[in-house]
């Protein structure tokens, strides 16, 4: 479903980073328990990056597909729909592709990586993309209303 220009704009850093947090307690309503069930509470007294195959499942693998299938169906997850905001197409508007959800979610820890820069990137650029969105051509977009810039599609990406 493609917007109109006239109804939308980019989502700011602010909106994004109350989306992010919405996001981390739903996740750790999930994870948090299924871990403390499986390892106890030694799992948080470990210094283990890993501390074995299903932190692995949990912590990584679930939160990775979750959001993936979220962002397959939705193009959002809760905290981005609690927002009003939706992941498109950077140069058509549209609906992402399946490639490009799965580019933008690892382009997560390309933008993590150097001190955050890439995610703190979205409150400099133009169309308030993050790294993660410029290496999967996405915007992330909502009603118009919070003051942020008009959407122009046209833009080279």
């Amino acid at each position: 479903m493609e917007q109109q220009l006239s109804d939308v704009e980019y989502a700011g850093f602010w909106s994004r980073v109350g989306a992010t947090i919405i996001d981390t307690i739903i996740l750790m309503i999930v994870t948090v328990p299924l871990l403390w069930t499986i390892y106890g509470a030694s799992y948080w007294e470990s210094d283990a990056l890993v501390a074995g195959p299903a932190d692995f499942v949990v912590s990584y693998l679930l939160p990775a597909v979750a959001v993936i299938l979220l962002w397959i169906r939705l193009s959002a997850t809760p905290g981005k729909i609690a927002i009003g905001a939706t992941i498109v197409d950077a140069r058509t508007g549209g609906k992402p592709t399946a490639g490009q959800f799965v580019i933008r979610y690892l382009g997560y820890f390309v933008s993590t990586i150097p001190l955050c820069l890439g995610l703190i990137w979205v409150g400099f650029d133009s169309r308030k993309q993050g790294w993660h969105d410029k290496m999967a051509g996405t915007v992330v977009i909502k009603r118009r209303g919070g003051g942020a810039e008009p959407v122009s599609f046209d833009q080279p990406g």
